[in-house]
């Protein structure tokens, strides 16, 4: 137990070194791409998954516990069109490596922004500019004691902008604790942390890094074929309320309004930490899930017609050699955004021989 005591208080020390650092209102880091939704599942799901039970590799990407040797061989892939045509690409790969007893990951995340016109100030035509952001990350994972995992995820992130680009190194550390008899599980990730190696003007300051601290715990119901979800994000900054002076509104589920009575904003302020999920397990086949993102809602709702904004919904189709998911996800007037994805054992599809037995290819782990 005191590696994984050691292990959390590395995670809380590494926090507080980059809370001074870090921001929360959206904007004020580079990089913020690497907040975005990694799967279908995940945005299902809110767009928050430190602590779950599900077999689904593309979760590894936010939190590198979650990586188990049930995910060998297994890889998730998808590909989107997100507002304004950008395109949006990410693949996640994981292998056990049983002489090691170690599971490793790696994987992709690419958006392409496409070709834009370049005009001056005068509104002249310059030509036409390109930008695309994309990260690799390279993962590991170990079990600990019975109920304990714990993981850490290396990202290697580059963005062009026109003529401009920056890089960083940055990395994720998580623990997660199972009780698989009791249907628990629950999660400790620090997300982002890292340096920019490369400003996009080498004349300024380094940009703060999108960093976060989550906690997060999954319960699966015994009686009902039903997995709840409950996760608090930014947990490093108590007030993550963004600042705007002319829309003093409160929040709520419902709608929002312009009450500006303390306890009001006290319970909005609290409920912009926390993530809702739920997910419906439909036998071994199909699966429904929603959530609901208060800090989403708070956002990007319009004052007085938030609609739906912050509410996501999905679902994924088990076809034996594969699984469909699907999700959609409001994020307020610009209206919702839809996603596709595919994960599939690979051995299933590519079954190489017997040469590849001593790398354990074609084994199945629980």
């Amino acid at each position: 137990m005191s590696r994984i005591f050691r292990l959390l208080g590395g995670i809380l020390l590494a926090s507080a070194a980059f809370q001074a650092g870090a921001q929360v209102t959206g904007g004020q880091n580079a990089f913020e791409y690497l907040r975005m939704s990694n799967s279908p599942h995940v945005t299902a799901l809110g767009g928050y998954v430190p602590a779950s039970q599900d077999n689904d590799v593309s979760f590894t990407l936010q939190n590198p516990a979650l990586l188990r040797p049930s995910m060998h061989n297994q890889l998730a892939v998808n590909y989107n069109i997100y507002y304004a045509g950008i395109g949006i690409a990410n693949l996640q790969y994981g292998y056990h490596v049983e002489p090691l007893n170690t599971d490793f990951g790696v994987g992709i995340q690419y958006l392409n922004y496409g070709n834009m016109t370049n005009t001056d100030a005068q509104g002249n035509d310059l030509g036409r500019i390109y930008a695309a952001d994309y990260s690799l990350n390279f993962s590991a994972s170990r079990k600990y004691l019975n109920r304990w995992r714990y993981g850490a995820t290396v990202k290697w992130a580059h963005s062009f902008l026109s003529d401009r680009s920056s890089m960083a190194v940055l990395a994720d550390v998580g623990i997660s604790y199972e009780d698989t008899a009791n249907g628990w599980n629950i999660g400790v990730v620090a997300k982002n942390m890292g340096i920019q190696l490369k400003q996009y003007n080498p004349e300024n300051d380094m940009e703060p890094l999108p960093f976060d601290l989550q906690l997060g715990i999954s319960k699966r119901l015994k009686n009902v074929p039903l997995r709840l979800y409950v996760t608090a994000h930014h947990l490093y900054q108590w007030d993550v309320y963004y600042n705007n002076p002319a829309d003093k509104v409160v929040t709520t589920i419902i709608s929002s309004s312009s009450d500006t009575a303390e306890g009001s904003h006290t319970i909005d302020r609290i409920f912009r930490h926390l993530n809702f999920g739920a997910e419906l397990i439909l036998g071994k086949r199909i699966t429904v899930s929603a959530a609901y993102n208060h800090l989403r809602r708070g956002e990007l709702g319009v004052k007085d017609a938030t609609g739906t904004a912050g509410f996501s919904f999905g679902a994924g189709i088990n076809l034996n050699k594969m699984v469909v998911r699907y999700a959609r996800s409001y994020y307020g007037s610009a209206g919702a955004y839809n996603e596709l994805g595919l994960s599939f054992q690979l051995n299933k599809f590519f079954n190489v021989g017997k040469k590849t037995e001593p790398w354990g290819w074609n084994k199945t782990y629980e």
